[in-house]
């Protein structure tokens, strides 16, 4: 049985109500589709861990040494081995503590690889028009993806579907990220409804409820 992530608390039930009608009022009105997930991180940032484990470990082990070994190196070099293991392991576990320890670009990286991994693995690329709409948010980043199949891209490049990230980024910072990411499908969708509106034998390809970590 899957653990309570904390995305699946990210939204309340009502906000995830509301996004998903959101969705599908703009997929009433154009052949394109679109899917919202969010994860708890894009990555495990393993290097954050070890770089904390070390960290906290020979800071543990200084002042360890420094009150009961009299400054002895002898004492400050394996207490620093054996404080690394469980320092590590509370980096781990506890995601938060790794921020300060990632880089800025390394997490933009990390958010857009899992965000193309997630377009492929969610079958966004199978749409029969190739009009596939990603909204991807990253929980620990606090960074939001948008991503879309090529038939977008004859339309629109990548730097508009960035505006909409950015402003779906700034809503999370401020506390109001439902109302921005509903604002951003709408955005979207106004775009989609211009350059591909509905058809007659239009289907819903693609499941329309915000996607969580599974």
């Amino acid at each position: 049985m899957r653990a309570c992530s904390k995305t699946d608390k990210f939204f309340t039930p009502e906000e995830k109500e509301r996004l998903k009608a959101t969705t599908q009022e703009v997929e009433s009105r154009t052949i394109g589709e679109i899917v919202v997930m969010v994860v708890d991180q894009s990555d495990h940032y393993i290097e954050a861990e070890i770089l904390g484990g070390v960290l906290f470990g020979s800071l543990l082990s200084l002042i360890l040494t420094l009150l009961f070994f009299h400054s002895s190196v002898w004492s400050y070099v394996p207490l620093s081995f054996l404080f690394f293991f469980p320092c590590r392991l509370l980096f781990k576990r506890i995601e938060a503590l790794k921020k300060p320890f990632i880089g800025i670009k390394r997490k933009e990286e990390a958010v857009r690889l899992r965000a193309e991994q997630v377009f492929f693995e969610k079958g966004l690329y199978k749409t029969k028009r190739n009009t596939g709409v990603l909204f991807f948010l990253s929980f620990l980043e606090r960074k939001i993806w948008v991503l879309a199949d090529k038939g977008i891209y004859e339309k629109m490049d990548q730097e508009t579907l960035n505006r909409f990230a950015n402003e779906v980024s700034r809503g999370i910072r401020e506390g109001r990220a439902c109302e921005a990411l509903s604002q951003a499908i709408q955005g979207i969708g106004g775009l989609l409804s211009r350059h591909f509106p509905i058809t007659s034998d239009d289907t819903d390809e693609l499941p329309d409820d915000v996607i969580t970590e599974e």
